[in-house]
């Protein structure tokens, strides 16, 4: 976990009931489509598309979740700034979907917007960084 220099409270993030279903091994797509506000579905399909070489469609699935994720964040009392811990497991979504779009940023040539993910996944979770390969 980050030091929190600031002492601006840690955001967590209410339990997302799609990871039940993707734990019961409901399709990815199946999860986003009946909980298109998940950013755990959206970031599984974006590491499954990466994963299978599909760079364009895990970017775009990577934004979405990164997206979705966001509006989750501020919903929940996070204000731009501030620790979005990988030990509290609901928050991976956020983290996964960040770390998709850094990766899948780099590997179309947005060099800019990998490193400004990158930095982001840090500054909010450096074991989530860590966990994720960056």
């Amino acid at each position: 976990m980050s030091e929190n220099l600031l002492g601006i409270p840690e955001t967590r993030l209410p339990v997302d009931p799609a990871a039940a279903k993707l734990e019961e091994g409901v399709a990815a797509d199946q999860v986003a489509a009946a909980y298109p506000t998940s950013s755990l579905a959206w970031a599984t399909l974006a590491e499954d598309a990466l994963a299978d070489g599909r760079t364009v469609e895990g970017y775009a699935y990577a934004r979405t979740g990164y997206h979705r994720a966001l509006d989750s964040l501020r919903k929940n009392g996070w204000r731009g700034q501030g620790p979005v811990p990988w030990e509290h497991e609901p928050n991976r979504g956020f983290l996964r979907a960040l770390a998709a779009l850094a990766k899948a940023a780099g590997a179309i040539g947005e060099t800019d917007e990998e490193r400004r993910c990158t930095e982001f996944l840090r500054d909010s979770s450096t074991t989530g960084a860590r966990e994720l390969g960056l």
